[in-house]
């Protein structure tokens, strides 16, 4: 238990403060629309098998979410004891349970008989496993194929072991196996197998849940120099590092180097904490606008600057500069104001963009300008190409974990209304053939 966590009385009593309200603005302020009042005063009563269960039926990955959702913005943002600065610590209260639950296991969900279809799932990052968990529940045969060497995408290789310990995502991904979900890694889908592939095998539906994993750049001088790495690929180095899949000296930032971080965002953030953490002997977040613009959570700031991040506002990265093609200076211009800087990484955490392997090797799924999978309202999530669905962040709609959950809902929907219409029009048709 981390010295951040609740222990039992501290759980019950921190939901007994809750005013269960007959309008919760808490449970409107959560994307998924989690039953907030309803699993908490289950809890205050020590009803922890109940409250799960209520939590359960809105989520997939509530140890997940009571840990990097932005509570701040969202169930806790708009708690109406937060009026008088004592909001109820939901995240804190949902990591509880969660946790309780995993380490008693309270929860064992019957396997419903898979009668309903077969799906498959591409990429097993939030909204992966959300649709993934939503189908088995609901009586689809469900196979998630994910490229790596391990499940869980962003939350495994993207979010930083010190903000989700990558032992409470394995033990997520499991629930959802046992709900009857195979999962096949180290499998590539646009590379390994195409979509016509997973089609030819037998599914009935395909889902794109691959996220975007192409790195936006800066196209500035030097940009493309050894030194210059982007924040998701350093995050991944860091994460299979910890797991114990590669060296210390694979990861980009050694100790003492002076280390900047381009960018605003959570990511950036993740980037400049991780990088301290590993041991550099500065490091300086640059970000173009005022912080009162950035899209980082202000906890996730003060979380940096507590532990030693510089920030400069109003600064970019006009030039790099190299000794012999080793990366050893940067231009940074504050306020209209250029100078050089010594420095030995810097790292981009300026966005990303979908990848097009499985587009590019698939007829008739088609993209927008940026690259981001078009799709349908109904089927909801339905691309151009019959069967094949998309959501999360290849669509351009959600932009953090809880939303791509969201979204993968509504996909899950959609998926479900396909396959029962499918089947209808097979028994029709059987029906037709027998007369």
């Amino acid at each position: 238990m981390s010295e951040h966590d609740f222990t039992m009385p501290e759980a019950i009593a921190e939901a007994k403060r809750c005013l269960n309200c007959k309008v919760p603005q808490c449970k409107k302020g959560c994307p998924v629309s989690n039953d907030i009042p309803d699993w908490i005063h289950e809890l205050s009563m020590g009803n922890l098998g109940n409250a799960m269960a209520i939590i359960n039926a809105k989520s997939n990955l509530p140890a997940v979410c009571g840990r990097v959702c932005a509570h701040e913005r969202q169930c806790e943002g708009n708690c109406v004891l937060g009026k008088k600065g004592a909001h109820i610590n939901i995240g804190k209260l949902e990591r509880f349970v969660s946790d309780f639950d995993t380490a008693m296991n309270l929860t064992r969900e019957k396997l419903v008989r898979k009668d309903r279809g077969r799906v498959a799932v591409i990429g097993s990052g939030p909204a992966g496993l959300t649709i993934a968990g939503e189908l088995a529940r609901k009586g689809v045969a469900v196979e998630i194929f994910e490229m790596e060497r391990e499940a869980g995408g962003v939350l495994m290789f993207g979010i930083p072991e010190y903000r989700l310990p990558k032992d409470v995502v394995k033990k997520e991904i499991a629930k959802i196996e046992q709900l009857g979900v195979t999962i096949h890694c180290n499998t590539t889908v646009g590379c390994d197998l195409t979509v016509d592939d997973l089609f030819n095998c037998g599914f009935d539906a395909i889902f794109m849940g691959t996220g975007t994993g192409k790195p936006k750049r800066l196209e500035i001088p030097g940009g493309d120099l050894w030194g210059v790495r982007q924040a998701i690929y350093f995050l991944r180095r860091v994460s299979l590092f910890n797991a114990g899949y590669i060296g210390r000296d694979e990861v980009p930032v050694k100790e003492g180097d002076r280390v900047f971080v381009i960018g605003g965002g959570n990511t950036a953030m993740d980037a400049a904490r991780t990088a301290v953490r590993l041991g550099a002997g500065e490091v300086t977040v640059l970000y173009h606008r005022e912080i009162d613009t950035m899209t980082a959570l202000r906890a996730e700031y003060d979380d940096a600057v507590a532990e030693g991040v510089k920030f400069r506002w109003n600064s970019s990265v006009k030039e790099i500069h190299d000794n012999d093609g080793i990366l050893n200076e940067i231009v940074v211009e504050t306020n209209g104001v250029a100078a050089p800087e010594p420095a030995q990484k810097v790292i981009m955490a300026v966005g990303n963009a979908p990848a097009s392997r499985i587009v590019s090797t698939t007829e008739g799924i088609e993209v927008d300008e940026k690259g981001y999978v078009i799709t349908r309202e109904f089927p909801y999530g339905m691309t151009t190409r019959k069967g094949v669905f998309a959501g999360g962040d290849v669509t351009n709609r959600p932009a953090t974990v809880v939303h791509a959950m969201q979204d993968a809902q509504k996909v899950a929907d959609g998926m479900l209304r396909y396959l029962d219409a499918i089947k209808l029009l097979e028994t029709i048709e059987g029906d037709e053939g027998v007369s």
